[in-house]
């Protein structure tokens, strides 16, 4: 293999590898980031696609991004979701999330549309965006649409534009019921067709298998009120594989240890149980795996710079 191509091979695989946050995301798309982005609340904004498409389209480089993202296109395109292509014709409806990178062709054959983007933290207390599987690692996650969906979908996006901009008070539980809505409109649909369907690589699918297992397991609340897997071979045995052959697979396909990503989520978790739950630090560490609080303390200081409760108090 030539130095070229060795070189564009190891961009491509970086960029397959890559997760964008939601700040790179802010700043690639409009060169500034939101006050209070992590506000322990979560995140929630919708935006017109009218000025990224068309003549002014831009790249939408392939890579995972931190936060979920709800999109209507109106025009033609491809769109890539991991092992899978879908061909949009006239116009559709796309789901993405954390857990799969994507990417965009022919932008410029878009006219309009409109997109929402939220974290997990937005919905935390009220429901789990992955029990849907429109958010699952093997389920649809585009939908054509007829003309008379359109306007539907459409309408819901313009009533998140009036929401998001109102004094209202419970303007963010009214936001949470139209994404609910979208969701469960494309639920109802029929799945679309597919143009093309690439081979699912044995890694991907064994690291997907993980992802999903991994987030089965939150969030926590008084109905599910600890994980049951935690190391790497708590999720080998789950999955019926090798420990190291997991190792391998999650190292492959995401660049992060099997153990890296559980404490990032626990992590993740940690910071919400602190900042929205009443149970003390040990219940939390107890619900998060830990058998001893000391090395909860320990953990989360490592990651945060703070002691739970310091940053608890914040």
């Amino acid at each position: 293999m030539s130095s070229a191509n060795k070189r564009k091979e190891s961009v491509s695989l970086w960029e397959m590898r890559k997760v964008e946050t939601i700040e790179e995301f802010y700043k690639r798309k409009f060169n500034w980031v939101p006050e209070n982005l992590h506000n322990g609340i979560g995140h929630f904004n919708v935006f017109r696609l009218d000025p990224y498409v068309g003549v002014n389209a831009k790249p939408v480089p392939y890579a995972r991004r931190d936060f979920f993202k709800i999109s209507l296109t109106v025009g033609s395109g491809k769109v890539h979701f991991a092992d899978k292509i879908y061909e949009v014709k006239k116009q559709a409806m796309t789901f993405s999330n954390p857990q799969i990178p994507y990417k965009w062709e022919h932008t410029d054959n878009i006219a309009s549309g409109f997109f929402c983007i939220f974290t997990q933290e937005f919905f935390h207390q009220f429901g789990n965006l992955n029990q849907y599987s429109v958010y699952q690692p093997e389920g649809n996650r585009l939908f054509e649409l007829t003309d008379e969906q359109r306007k539907y979908v459409e309408t819901v996006f313009q009533k998140m534009f009036e929401e998001i901009k109102s004094d209202y008070e419970h303007k963010y539980d009214v936001l949470r019921t139209q994404v609910l809505e979208l969701i469960h409109f494309a639920l109802k649909m029929q799945s679309t067709a597919k143009v093309e369907k690439q081979p699912v690589n044995a890694s991907q699918r064994i690291s997907n298998l993980f992802l999903e297992l991994l987030e089965r397991q939150f969030p926590i609340d008084e109905n599910h009120k600890e994980i049951q897997l935690r190391s790497a071979s708590d999720f080998a045995a789950q999955l019926n594989v090798h420990v190291n052959h997991l190792n391998r697979a999650v190292k492959e396909t995401t660049d992060k240890t099997t153990s890296q990503i559980v404490a990032e989520r626990i992590l993740q978790e940690s910071k919400i149980l602190l900042k929205h739950s009443p149970w003390n630090v040990s219940e939390i560490a107890f619900a998060l795996g830990f058998t001893e609080t000391t090395h909860f303390n320990n953990f989360f200081k490592k990651h945060v710079q703070l002691s739970p409760l310091k940053f608890r108090n914040i």
